[in-house]
C-alpha cells in the first residue's frame, strides 16, 4: 500500500460535480486537517499495522447518513464495538482507498461500484497497534448492505447524521484507564473510542454537530441506555434506500 506516514494533512482525491451540498463542506476543510486535530494518539515514525476505514456518507430515507458496523462480540481485538468498515493493508492493496474499500466489501457485502471515493485523512494511531487512514467517500448509488461474515460483524447500520447529532444521543465516556472521549448512542449501540471521536470531530468540522451537555459523562463499563422507542437495535442490514 503506497503512502507516507510524513503526509499529515488531508488530501482530496475527487470532487464531483454533483457532490451533495450537505458533504462540501467536510470536503471543504480536509485540506487543512492534521492527524493532532482528529486525536491526541499521533502514529509512531515506524511500527504498527497499517490499515484503513471506509467513512462512507450516503443519503437514506432519513436523510444523510454513515455506514457503521459492530464487531463481532468474540473477536480478540475491540470485540463488540462499533466501527467504521475497515481492516489491515494487504500486499495487492494499491492505497489506503483500495483497502478501506475491500475491507468494506468484504464485511458489508456493499457493492464498490457505487461508491465514490473523495478524501484520505491523516493516519491515525490506535493503540491496539493499528496506523489508521480514514478514506471519505459518498455513497453515490447505495446498495444492499448485511452482515457477510458473523466471524467478524455482528451488525450493520446506515445511521442518520441527524440521530448522530441529536443531543440526547451524545455523551462522553470514561475508560477505566481514565481516558475521556465523546460517544454516541444509537441503534442499541454505544458508538466510542476511536470511531466516536472520529466523527464527533467530522460532524464538528462539517457544522453537522449541535450543542450537547459536555458534562455528561459515564463510565465505559455502565450498561447502555435504554432504546429510544424509534431504535432497532437488532437490525443488521440497511438495504438500498
Amino acid at each position: 500500500m503506497t503512502g507516507s506516514r510524513d503526509t499529515d494533512v488531508g488530501r482530496v482525491l475527487g470532487r464531483p460535480a454533483d457532490l451533495p451540498s450537505w458533504l462540501a463542506p467536510l470536503l471543504d476543510v480536509v485540506v487543512t486537517v492534521h492527524a493532532a486535530d482528529l486525536t491526541r494518539l499521533v502514529p509512531p515514525p515506524s511500527g504498527g499495522r497499517e490499515s484503513a476505514v471506509l467513512v462512507l456518507f450516503g443519503e437514506g430515507e432519513d436523510g444523510p447518513d454513515v455506514l457503521l458496523i459492530e464487531r463481532a462480540h468474540d473477536m480478540t481485538s475491540h470485540a463488540g464495538q462499533p466501527a467504521f468498515p475497515g481492516g489491515k493493508a494487504e500486499p495487492l492493496d494499491d492505497d489506503p482507498a483500495a483497502t478501506a474499500l475491500r475491507e468494506a466489501v468484504e464485511e458489508t457485502g456493499l457493492n464498490p461500484a457505487g461508491v465514490e471515493i473523495l478524501a484520505e485523512l491523516p493516519a491515525l494511531w490506535v493503540p491496539s497497534g493499528f496506523v489508521v487512514r480514514p478514506v471519505l467517500a459518498w455513497w453515490r448509488d447505495p446498495s444492499e448492505v448485511y452482515v457477510v461474515d458473523p466471524d467478524e460483524v455482528a451488525s450493520v447500520h446506515r445511521v442518520a447524521l441527524a440521530e448522530l447529532a441529536d443531543p440526547a444521543r451524545r455523551l462522553l465516556v470514561r475508560h477505566p484507564s481514565g481516558f475521556v472521549g465523546p460517544a454516541f448512542d444509537v441503534r442499541g449501540l454505544r458508538v466510542w473510542g476511536f470511531t466516536g471521536g472520529l466523527l464527533s470531530t467530522l460532524m464538528r468540522l462539517a457544522g453537522w454537530d449541535r450543542p450537547w451537555d459536555e458534562l455528561r459523562v459515564i463510565d465505559l463499563d455502565a450498561p447502555l441506555l435504554a432504546p429510544f422507542p424509534d431504535d432497532d437495535a437488532s437490525a443488521t442490514s440497511g438495504g438500498a434506500r
